[in-house]
């Protein structure tokens, strides 16, 4: 039927509140960003989210479709054994995508796995709090050349439309792992540059400043979410949208965007 909502998520599993706990209240920005967002995401009725994570099954040389009929949460790496989210998967979607990717030549590996990495699960309890029914389809990108990775999500967008499913886009990932000296990465100067330069890319749409970037001044931010963006962008090519970012904050030496293109 129609693309109704993309946006853009972080994943911190400080996020989830009986893992964050006390460091909560650090990320507050991020949270209220992911309440506010949850709101819009309910609003579009969506029937299926297309999931874009960075942390699940991975292929240097192929996308991955996962394809199981019904899916969970999983945070037990994060000592949360608790949270338990159940969804049903998409076939619908789905088929339409490996289809065209057989007959567009994009390497796809399709998968069938029930458990939902934290790239997904994040992003999915904030946003699905009343949307029960709503259908997953998880996406993950891959080590082919960022312009493969837009033109993949182009592709999608195009499958998108012949579906008769309203279709909601999340591109999870975090910025910068770089920020400070105490980040999962340790300081480096391009970690700050990079976020910056994403956060003045995107409001733009400015694909071809995306793909001109370095890649080894993206390896330096050491980011986890360019790929996932770049599928974002290829989905949105010609789709009129306004860009707002709801938040951005890096407490913990990892940048955290929040941001809605609004359809």
């Amino acid at each position: 039927m129609s693309l109704v909502f993309s946006a853009i998520t972080p994943h911190p599993p400080l996020l989830i509140p009986t893992i964050g706990k006390d460091n909560l209240a650090k990320i507050q920005k991020t949270k209220q960003a992911m309440e506010k967002l949850e709101e819009d995401l309910y609003l579009a009725r969506p029937d299926i989210i297309l999931m874009i994570s960075p942390h699940g099954s991975y292929f240097k040389d192929a996308f991955t479709i996962n394809t199981n009929p019904q899916y969970e949460t999983d945070l037990h790496e994060f000592g949360d054994l608790a949270t338990k989210i159940k969804f049903k998967g998409d076939m619908n979607l789905s088929s339409y995508i490996r289809e065209s990717s057989k007959e567009q030549n994009y390497p796809t590996s399709m998968i069938s796995e029930g458990k939902l990495d934290h790239g997904a699960s994040v992003p999915l309890y904030y946003l699905t709090k009343h949307l029960p029914n709503v259908q997953i389809l998880p996406i993950g990108f891959c080590d082919l050349n960022y312009k493969t990775h837009v033109d993949f999500g182009y592709m999608i967008k195009e499958d998108i439309a012949k579906s008769n499913k309203r279709v909601a886009v999340i591109a999870s990932g975090d910025l910068s792992h770089a920020l400070i000296t105490d980040a999962p990465a340790g300081f480096n100067q391009n970690g700050k540059k990079f976020d910056d330069k994403i956060r003045e890319l995107l409001p733009a749409g400015n694909v071809i400043g995306m793909l001109q970037m370095d890649e080894n001044f993206i390896t330096e931010a050491a980011e986890c979410g360019f790929r996932s963006f770049l599928i974002l962008m290829g989905i949105l090519r010609n789709v009129k949208y306004e860009y707002k970012e709801y938040s951005y904050e890096g407490p913990f030496g990892v940048g955290y965007l929040v941001a809605n293109f609004v359809i």
